[in-house]
C-alpha cells in the first residue's frame, strides 16, 4: 500500500479567494519524486504562469535535493510544467489575462498510482479586510466546536 502525501499551501487560502479549483499533473525527475514521496517539498511561495507556447509552468516550487542523488539531482527551485487539458488550459489563460486572476497551487500530493499531482486554484487576491473576515469566521468556528464538545 503506498503511502499517500499531502503538501498544503495554507496561506493559499488566507490570502486569496479561491474561485474554481483543478488538478493538474507534474513533469518530474527521477530524483524530484523521490523527494515528494518523503514528503520534502514546499509550495507556499510558489505560483502558476504560462509562457509563449500558452503551456503552464508551476514557479518557485521547492523540492528538496534527494539526499541519496547523484550528479544527476535535480535543483531544488526550478520551472515544472503542469499537465492539464487543452480545454482547461484555454479557459485558464483566458481568465488569467482578461479579469486580473492568478493561479496558485493549493495542494501537492499523490494519487493511487503513486504519481504526483497539483490542485491548483484560479484565485483573486483578498483585501485586508477580507482578511479579517475570515479570521473572526475561524475564531467563531472554534468556540462553537468547544461549546459542542463539552455538551
Amino acid at each position: 500500500m503506498l503511502k499517500t502525501i499531502n503538501i498544503l499551501n495554507k496561506r493559499a487560502r488566507y490570502d486569496y479567494e479561491i474561485l474554481e479549483t483543478y488538478t493538474a499533473g507534474i513533469v518530474l525527475s527521477g530524483t524530484e519524486i523521490k523527494s515528494i514521496r518523503l514528503g520534502k517539498a514546499n509550495i507556499t511561495e510558489s505560483f502558476c504562469e504560462f509562457n509563449d507556447a500558452t503551456e503552464l509552468f508551476a514557479i518557485n516550487t521547492y523540492i528538496e535535493e534527494y539526499a541519496f542523488g547523484n550528479q544527476f539531482n535535480h535543483k531544488a527551485r526550478s520551472e515544472r510544467k503542469l499537465l492539464l487539458n487543452k480545454r482547461e488550459l484555454k479557459s485558464l489563460h483566458k481568465n488569467v489575462q482578461t479579469k486580473g486572476l492568478t493561479i496558485i497551487p493549493l495542494k501537492l500530493h499523490t494519487n493511487e498510482k503513486g504519481l504526483a499531482k497539483l490542485d491548483i486554484g484560479l484565485c483573486r487576491g483578498k483585501k485586508t479586510y477580507d482578511k479579517r473576515e475570515s479570521l473572526k469566521e475561524q475564531d467563531t468556528k472554534r468556540d462553537l466546536d468547544r461549546i459542542k464538545k463539552s455538551f
